[in-house]
């Protein structure tokens, strides 16, 4: 099978460094790139599996699957809909014959992207502990700016596969809950700056 090859931003992303120790490493012999007929710098994807310690191809890899289940509140959990959307997750992975290595359950709001589970999960993918992550819905794993961790996990060649497309209507009142939040620490972030001034000038 032909090695794919990989883009220097892709490599700086997965291996957590810059352009420019990756144009060192390549100069030193470290971790060489080959060259494109345009002249452009690539990383076949095998020799970067071997840097980090990996031997087997990308294709050779055992399946390692994370599931993932979060609600903004207690009140949500207290109501089964945590365990519910578990279950939902954990029926789907079965019809898949995924195999499930990792299971979290959260509570905790959308827009912070400092949760306990969420950062176990990255360091995992960081790890090369798992392959892929299931989610409900992508707001389930953040409620804005899905891309940019879709880009990180990806990264480490793990894929991120979501059930639903559309939000469920139950969700409704947990997105209209995390928007208010939202705009009550942007409205004291603005008062308390007011006030600081106002202070001040006296």
């Amino acid at each position: 099978m032909e090695d794919k090859l990989l883009t220097p931003e892709k490599v700086c992303a997965a291996l957590n460094v810059s352009i420019q120790t990756l144009r060192l490493w390549d100069e030193s012999g470290k971790l060489s790139a080959i060259r494109t007929p345009g002249g452009h710098r690539r990383y076949r994807e095998s020799d970067i599996y071997k840097f980090i310690g990996i031997t087997k191809s990308p294709e050779e890899i055992e399946e390692s699957v994370a599931l993932y289940s979060r609600v903004s509140s207690g009140e949500q959990k207290t109501k089964g809909d945590l365990d519910r959307q578990n279950t939902r997750l954990t029926e789907y992975a079965a019809k898949k014959k995924y195999k499930v290595n990792y299971v979290f359950i959260e509570v905790g709001s959308g827009m912070n992207d400092s949760r306990a589970k969420l950062q176990q999960l990255m360091k995992l993918a960081r790890e090369k502990k798992i392959t892929k992550v299931v989610i409900e819905h992508k707001d389930r794993l953040i409620r804005f700016n899905f891309n940019i961790l879709k880009v990180f996990f990806e990264s480490h060649n793990v894929e991120v596969e979501y059930v639903e497309e559309v939000l469920p209507k139950s969700y409704e009142a947990e997105l209209i809950e995390d928007m208010l939040s939202l705009m009550a620490s942007f409205s004291a972030k603005i008062y308390g700056k007011r006030s600081a001034e106002r202070r001040k000038s006296q």
